[in-house]
């Protein structure tokens, strides 16, 4: 069993920048691809970027593509997810979530394809 801490949410003014973390609690993430999904209020939890663990390819979702960027640490054993010229419509509450090594980059936007999910962080955007 992975369970999944995010860290780094908050508050930020329309074009600023903010960091999330993600770490394991009791596991590695050898073995696991990793991604980000969003919900805003109101609406449906949605893609926003993922790294297949073999290859380190990275996908993005087309709203975010250009100002955000997913990575991971093996060594530090975390992900993280840079987010600049952040916009009003950028606030949800973010999670993270891990996949098995064998799920296709493709299938990465697909949240049923994650076996495990973080509890969330919070990021509002201020216009």
């Amino acid at each position: 069993q992975v369970q999944l801490v995010e860290s780094g949410g908050g508050l930020v003014q329309a074009g600023g920048s903010l960091r999330l973390s993600c770490a394991p609690s009791g596991r590695t993430f050898s073995g696991y691809s990793m991604g980000w999904f969003r919900q805003a209020p109101g609406k449906e939890r949605e893609f926003v970027a993922a790294i297949r663990w073999s290859s380190n390819t990275t996908i993005y979702a087309d709203s975010v593509k250009g100002r955000f960027t997913i990575s991971r640490d093996n060594a530090e054993n975390t992900a993280a997810l840079q987010m600049n010229s952040l916009k009003p419509e950028d606030t949800a509450v973010y999670y993270c979530a891990a996949a098995d090594k064998s799920i296709l980059t493709a299938l990465l936007r697909l949240a049923r394809v994650y076996a495990y999910w973080g509890q969330g962080t919070q990021v509002t955007v201020s216009s």
